[in-house]
């Protein structure tokens, strides 16, 4: 299929998993040196690209039924657009794997080769290099996520990502602002800082090829976060996926020290709380969670975590997992996430004695999730008569006019509840001053 690099490209794209994802899928359509117009239906595109996700099993299911749902759509067509499928399934299973089984799929795009995914599509499509924005990203919104780096440096028992995504590599502190300076001059009012393990950034800087140096923690991560805050038009900034391992007191306190618009808001995944567990998982701290949990209430005293969970991990036994419930009642976690284990092909973990029967799995995450509904719905009444700044993301006019989506400042975009919100000056990327009128399990509800 030949582009005439003076016209336009339109795609399907699909972008599975997390925002890390999103981003990627953003960057490829902005680096492809020609206009990329969205398409609505496979019929009236010349590239349908899915990015997949394939860190557990069901987003692995997920990924395939798209792609196979795509096949069967561009069977139909008479004119046939270019196929691609990027991201964690062929980084998991093999390109080459996966082209045997799916022969359909004109170009396999390999995760540990994304510099070279623009390059792969323009000769695929015969696209002449232009201009390379560098991101296409609906402007529309009032948030955009901000990836700091690729893969991960621990070695977690139940998880791909370090044998998907590969070793820590941090992007550059210039390449960081100089795209976060380009998301704010577009309207972005939020940035969220978003990678396997943020507080991670930069420690694989000037220390030689597979080389971390431990007593560097989170030394690097303050500079960046400095330089972002002094951007004009920003009003928050996010950092999501912070390991236990890299809370310092350092980074405690600078987050305290500096203030908004960096928010203390802290997402770190905990996964389980029993230490024999955390011991097993391989999980890259000594310190018990209530230590890690004391240790920031000590500086941010009004900060708002959140942490996802793991039920059924192998070994966890009845009592293992009350001691996981009653750290989920006493640590009242502003927003909280919880998966059931599944063995992974090619992890220690699914080598584990002591595997939890799947259906008890499922039964302890939603003894979890009931647990957290009060805690949430106990938290959240505690704002009601109390005003707030509500950033609006997006319209709800469906439901009646005049109603919008937004959140305060402890609800991170598309992960946690929600702000209802309505009244004078309410539009998308207005941070209003709002009278919290009402609170639900997860939501609230808001007046200008």
């Amino acid at each position: 299929m030949s582009i005439k690099s003076a016209g336009k490209l339109t795609a399907w794209v699909l972008s599975l998993g997390c925002p890390k994802n999103r981003v990627d899928t953003e960057k490829i359509l902005g680096s492809l040196g020609i206009p990329v117009k969205m398409a609505t239906h496979m019929g009236r595109s010349e590239l349908v690209l899915i990015n997949t996700c394939a860190f557990i099993e069901p987003a692995a299911r997920e990924s395939i039924r798209a792609i196979l749902d795509a096949i069967e759509r561009i069977r139909t067509l008479k004119r046939r657009p270019l196929l691609a499928v990027a991201g964690c399934l062929p980084g998991r299973y093999g390109k080459d794997e996966l082209a045997s089984e799916l022969p359909e799929v004109d170009l396999w795009l390999h995760p540990q080769e994304q510099e070279i995914w623009p390059a792969m599509i323009q000769k695929a499509l015969t696209i002449k290099e232009s201009n390379v924005p560098g991101r296409i990203t609906p402007f529309d919104m009032s948030y955009a996520w901000l990836k700091i780096g690729e893969g991960c440096r621990h070695k977690c028992a139940f998880c791909t990502i370090p044998s998907i995504r590969g070793k820590l590599k941090s992007e550059t502190a210039d390449k960081i602002v100089g795209e976060a300076e380009f998301l704010l001059a577009n309207g972005v009012r939020e940035l969220v800082l978003v990678g396997q393990d943020v507080a991670a950034w930069g420690q694989d800087f000037n220390n030689g090829p597979g080389h971390i140096n431990s007593s560097m923690a989170s030394s690097k991560l303050p500079g960046l976060v400095d330089k972002l805050c002094n951007l004009p038009g920003l009003a928050w900034l996010r950092l999501l996926y912070l390991y236990p391992s890299e809370i310092s007191d350092d980074l405690l306190r600078f987050m305290a020290a500096t203030g908004r618009p960096l928010l203390p808001y802290l997402d770190i995944p905990f996964q389980h709380s029993h230490p024999d567990i955390l011991k097993s998982m391989g999980r890259p701290f000594s310190e018990n969670p209530y230590a890690i949990v004391e240790k920031i209430s000590k500086y941010l005293p009004n900060a708002a975590l959140r942490t996802t969970l793991i039920t059924g991990y192998p070994g966890e036994t009845e009592e293992r997992f009350e001691h996981l419930c009653n750290f989920v009642r006493e640590a009242k976690f502003q927003n909280l996430g919880v998966f059931p284990y599944y063995a992974e092909d090619g992890t220690v973990a699914a080598t584990l004695p002591q595997q939890v029967d799947p259906a008890v799995r499922e039964e302890r995450r939603q003894e979890i999730m009931a647990i957290q509904k009060e805690v949430s719905r106990n938290k959240l009444l505690e704002y009601c008569g109390t005003n707030m700044k509500v950033l609006v993301d997006s319209p709800r006019h469906d439901e009646w006019p005049g109603l919008y989506a937004g959140r305060v400042w402890f609800q991170a975009p598309e992960i946690d509840g929600i702000t209802y919100v309505s009244g004078p000056g309410v539009k998308v990327g207005a941070m209003p001053e709002c009278e919290i009128v009402d609170s639900h399990d997860y939501d609230l509800t808001a007046l200008a």
